[in-house]
């Protein structure tokens, strides 16, 4: 065989070699984007089965960040109620003011089929990734900001500390949290005082409860090397009114981008208690200055436009 055949020869090879590599490429490309289409859609559609059902203002999952507000809110519930119970106030309000507004139902058990926010904290905290991941994959946004009222200012901390929440939360805003646990005005206390009886009166129906009492396994590892993690901006507000999580001052967390207080520091005379927070008017206004301080407006004493 000549040289010049032979040359001829290794160029069709070459070229029909790069032929199917352009080919197998394209193949690639046209089978990636609906790969991946289709597994964001998956993640949206977990968050979605999530969703609380029928809140006003909240989950509306074509809503898109603006320049004003360019992160979502995501609102966590506490325990026995739903989303939908939970944030019937803030969360048409949040969306009035121009936010994409998210909220979930979490930590249901299949043997009681009305109480939300029960099962395990762990397992909540699961549930609460799986919903953040659905709101940044429909949204586009790379962070949310947060708010949860009691069980939901604790739970997340879990969520954030050790499921890689703290890379994808900006600020996190915890309405009278158990942040440390609650002895329930003593109610606590006095059962675990009792050997088994917690246990015995709790496990089966209500984990959560379990893991809020003071000393649990839970609170042991969530607190240990510090109450907060780098990245994430903390605001809790809390009541001196409060009797069931108890005592107020066990709310409060400790930190570098901490800030505590008591919504009679807002208002002296405000008569808001642990389940009336969420949609008191100092709380919330102040909630509104958090999440934008560029437009914060002083709180006190005042009645919510």
């Amino acid at each position: 065989m000549s040289l010049r055949h032979r040359l001829r020869r290794t160029a069709r090879a070459v070229a029909l070699c790069a032929a199917g590599v352009l080919v197998a490429t394209g193949l690639t490309a046209a089978t990636a984007g609906p790969a991946a289409a289709s597994s964001t859609a998956d993640v949206v559609a977990e968050a979605q089965a999530l969703q609380a059902v029928g809140l006003p203002g909240a989950n509306d999952w074509s809503c898109r960040p603006s320049a004003a507000h360019p992160r979502p809110v995501v609102l966590v519930h506490g325990t026995f109620v739903t989303g939908t119970l939970n944030w019937i106030e803030l969360a048409p309000l949040l969306k009035a003011k121009g936010y994409c507004v998210f909220a979930p139902t979490y930590g249901r058990l299949p043997h009681i089929p009305v109480m939300a926010a029960i099962a395990p904290v762990e397992q909540s905290a699961a549930q609460l990734k799986t919903f953040v991941d659905g709101v940044l994959a429909a949204t586009g946004a790379s962070e949310v900001d947060m708010v949860g009222h009691s069980q939901g200012g604790l739970m997340p901390r879990y969520y954030q500390k050790f499921l890689g929440g703290a890379e994808k939360t900006k600020r996190f805003i915890a309405l009278a949290p158990t942040s440390h646990g609650t002895t329930l005005s003593g109610f606590a206390t006095l059962l675990q005082s009792v050997e088994g009886a917690p246990e015995a009166l709790l496990e089966s129906w209500c984990q959560a409860c379990l893991d809020q009492a003071p000393g649990s396994d839970l609170l042991n590892r969530l607190d240990a090397g510090g109450d907060t993690v780098p990245g994430v901006s903390y605001t809790v507000i809390a009541t001196r009114l409060d009797f069931i999580a108890t005592p107020p001052s066990s709310q409060f967390l400790v930190g570098p981008d901490v800030r505590n207080l008591y919504t009679q520091d807002l208002c002296w005379y405000d008569l808001a208690q642990h389940a009336t927070l969420q949609v008191d008017s100092e709380a919330l206004h102040e909630v509104m200055n958090v999440l934008d301080p560029a437009h914060a407006t002083r709180t006190g004493c005042r009645v919510l436009p």
